[in-house]
């Protein structure tokens, strides 16, 4: 039959298993979350007369976890609503209602033995089509499977999320000898379509992939580190963002994870391997000494690193003492800083001073290592890329960054140096090739150990910028690019700095919505990008230039056509769908508004955020987000304008940002009616679809409809709050000025309650509030303070 998952159990609900049963929550999925039974009562149940039978008691630790969830930061939960479908229970009340799952997790201790007595429990009780799967991070999966029934053993594999799982991208799956093939193809997809993850399959190995690759380069690093007398310090200053690593380099990130967890995932290899690669995975005693001390990094505020206020200082492994932070300093840095890429990549390596000796020591044996190991823990090479990639935050796997460096020229002084080459890159050489990776015409391939094999990739994944090496532009500028999607399909990326939205961006999208009206092969549009967010709004430097120079008849050209760019997107006669992602503030979120369909990643994070600068929203999010307040109401129910208009104060006056995309949707920036994709690399796929699901059932734009406001009492109502907060000293003058313009706009100005009044009308009281508030010296300096300081000034 084939598999789907309607329901699922998570068995554990420590941080990880709370965090798994979170994230299916996330994408709808109601979990039932259950946990031992605990042994004696707390104080404070013993106060409240309690005894072991009361349910309170035997529910205790998945009760506390729920409790946990609302507290927790990253916030694991998307929405509140997310919390509404976790059940909670326990292992012996409750263990009846598995039958009711097809898919249950275990995520409890990690320990052979009593993980495998809980199989025995579920077996008993799960239905025949369910999925059973293990999080364990390093326990051979094989081992676990043992004893139990063949039609268990079918069903049965790991699952391996990394923390969080909301935000970490990577999910290892590893089968056993006896999983059924349809089993491990089911969770493949459902993990990269529902779960939203970068899925790799790993053999039932040691640590699987992202782990074991990981934990050896940072035992290496430590090692590099005492061997050669660097400080802590120094090494992090060369192993983050200077090398595609993630900005906590190497000893901030153990910190985070937490020096016990550390520990406890080498022990898992150096017991299960022998000669030289169990000596590596041997826990320096420093390492040991600080774990004992309680010393255990974040958790416990105090690791590689101490924070004392301000000051940061680093321990000196040596003496186990702190002192102030320090960084590498190098010439090789310096030329680096100013380099891109591979470039980057080969001045650092290959330097001849203190930074081109350390990450050549500690890149050298990494490489060499994932070599080795390729054919062993992983099918491919790519696999073991994206593991590191998605898991560790890595900009290039082992193999990429072995390309970038150069694979000739390092093997050439691995050699003179006495390493041992392995023997895949010994044949890659041999076969007279010199990368691991091909890309012809936008189809990339891996070396094999034969020859090469095209990387395989969810026909769901559409990558701009290798569609574009292939297929071209139709038409671009500074800002922005138009591409053909292919059925019938156009699409409008944003190339600005930040995706910021200047003069250059409106103007292409103004050809391109005239581009795809006209032109009969055209169904409808995407507006969307793959920049680290989709666009953090409008071009703040040049709006401050042009009122810091008294233009504002240019600058009121500017919003006009900004304006005008928003309408022509809601009233295009062919489906415009934007599909906005990671911040999308003030500008960004005005061109989303107006959407015919917004098609939202579960981490988008949208917001009109202008009054931090001292403005409010130019580009119609006013209205648009008024409008979508309207459009939200349930049939029948009697709109309180007042109240509508209230609630649109708040959220534009706050500034309030969305912290997901679900929570978008709560606060009225996404209607019902609108998608939120799970996986971010599918979400230009899933936009497409909407736009061509609109086209086929004859899709005709919204018709020009005045609008009821608020008006005076409306007004009044919104400045009641904002004054009572600067009588109270929450507020500043300027502050107040801003809340009044906007207050003004959002009540349709000096006019009747309930009042219909066409768009225009709204837009020429947003555009005049805005130039107002524009040419204010308070504002200019709001302005001047975010541009370069990069966070509000209040003042």
């Amino acid at each position: 039959m084939a598999h789907q998952i309607n329901q699922a159990a998570v068995i554990g609900s420590g941080v990880m298993g709370s965090g798994i049963a979170a994230h299916l929550a996330n994408i709808g999925i109601p979990v039932l979350l259950l946990d031992i039974v605990p042994n004696k009562l707390t104080a404070e149940e013993e106060a409240k007369g309690l005894t072991l039978e009361d349910r309170k008691v035997r529910n205790r630790l998945t009760d506390q976890a729920l409790k946990n969830m609302k507290k927790q930061k990253p916030a694991p939960l998307a929405s509140k609503e997310s919390l509404s479908r976790i059940s909670t229970g326990n292992l012996e009340d409750d263990l009846d209602q598995l039958k009711q799952a097809d898919w249950i997790i275990e995520v409890v201790v990690e320990n052979l033995e009593i993980k495998k007595a809980l199989y025995e429990k579920i077996e008993g009780v799960r239905s025949e089509h369910a999925i059973v799967s293990s999080n364990t991070s390093g326990i051979s999966i094989e081992a676990m499977a043992e004893g139990r029934s063949e039609g268990f053993r079918k069903h049965f594999l790991g699952t391996h999320f990394f923390n969080p799982p909301r935000y970490l991208k990577l999910l290892e799956v590893i089968p056993t000898k006896d999983t059924a093939p349809e089993v491990l193809d089911f969770m493949v997809r459902f993990g990269e379509d529902r779960l939203g993850k970068g899925v790799v399959i790993a053999k039932d190995t040691p640590n699987f992939i992202g782990n074991r690759i990981g934990t050896y380069g940072l035992l290496v690093t430590l090692r590099e580190m005492m061997e050669r007398g660097y400080s802590v310090g120094e090494v992090d200053s060369v192993t983050g963002t200077l090398i595609g690593r993630p900005k906590s380099a190497t000893f901030r990130t153990l910190d985070v994870v937490g020096l016990d967890t550390f520990v406890h995932v080498a022990k898992n290899v150096f017991d299960q391997t022998e000669g030289e690669e169990k000596e590596v995975f041997r826990t320096p005693d420093f390492l040991v000494k600080m774990v004992e001390n309680g010393w255990l990094g974040a958790k416990a505020k105090q690791g590689f690193y101490l924070k004392e206020g301000k000051e940061i200082s680093e321990i000196d492994p040596a003496t186990l003492e702190y002192s102030p932070q320090k960084k590498l300093k190098a010439p090789s840095i310096e030329i680096a800083k100013q380099q891109k890429g591979d470039d980057r990549l080969k001045t650092l390596v290959y330097a001849k001073d203190r930074a081109g000796e350390l990450l050549w020591n500690i890149l050298a044996p990494a490489l060499l290592y994932s070599a080795e190991k390729a054919g062993e823990i992983a099918d491919d090479i790519a696999s073991i890329d994206n593991a590191m990639k998605w898991g560790f935050g890595w900009k290039q796997g082992p193999f990429e960054l072995w390309d970038a460096i150069g694979v000739e020229k390092s093997v050439k002084r691995m050699k003179e140096e006495g390493r041992e080459i392995p023997e895949f890159v010994q044949k890659l050489l041999d076969s007279g090739n010199a990368s691991f990776y091909q890309d012809e015409e936008g189809t990339l391939s891996y070396f094999d150990g034969e020859g090469y094999s095209p990387v395989q990739v969810n026909a769901k994944e559409i990558d701009l910028k290798k569609w574009k090496a292939r297929n071209g532009v139709i038409k671009k500028n500074s800002g922005a690019s138009l591409i053909d999607l292919g059925d019938g399909i156009a699409l409008l990326e944003f190339t600005s700095q930040a995706n910021s939205l200047g003069p250059d961006v409106i103007k292409m999208l103004l050809d391109s919505l005239e581009e795809v009206e006209n032109n009969e092969q055209y169904k409808g549009l995407v507006i969307a990008n793959q920049g680290k967010n989709f666009s953090v709004g409008a071009n703040l430097g040049m709006i401050l230039m042009e009122a810091q120079d008294d233009n504002i008849f240019e600058l009121d050209f500017m919003i006009k056509s900004f304006q005008d760019a928003m309408m022509k997107v809601r009233y295009s006669k062919k489906p415009v769908v934007v599909a906005p992602h990671g911040m999308t503030l003030g500008g960004g979120a005005e061109i989303t508004l107006p959407a015919a369909h917004i098609q939202a990643t579960m981490e988008t994070y949208i917001g009109l955020v202008e009054t931090g600068v001292g403005l409010i929203p130019g580009g119609g999010g006013n209205i648009s987000l008024y409008r979508k307040h309207l459009e939200g109401m349930p049939n029948g129910v009697k709109a309180d304008y007042v109240d509508i208009a209230a609630k649109v104060f708040e959220t534009i006056a706050m500034a309030k940002v969305s912290t997901s995309g679900e929570e978008a949707r709560e606060n009225n920036f996404l209607g019902k009616a609108d998608g939120v994709s799970a996986n971010r690399d599918h979400q230009i796929h899933d936009a497409k679809q909407a736009v061509l699901a609109l086209y086929e059932a004859g899709y005709t734009p919204p018709s020009k409809r005045t609008v009821p406001v608020a008006g005076e009492p409306g007004y009044a109502a919104m400045i009641v709050g904002a004054e009572g907060m600067h009588l109270s000293g929450y507020i500043s003058d300027h502050d107040l000025k801003i809340a009044k313009k906007l207050a003004h706009v959002l009540s349709g100005g000096k006019v009747p309650y309930g009042t219909e009044v066409d768009e225009q009308y709204m837009l020429d009281l947003e555009r005049k509030a805005f130039l107002q508030l524009v040419a204010e010296p308070k504002s200019q300096q709001r302005m001047q303070h975010m541009l370069v300081k990069g966070k509000p000034l209040r003042n």
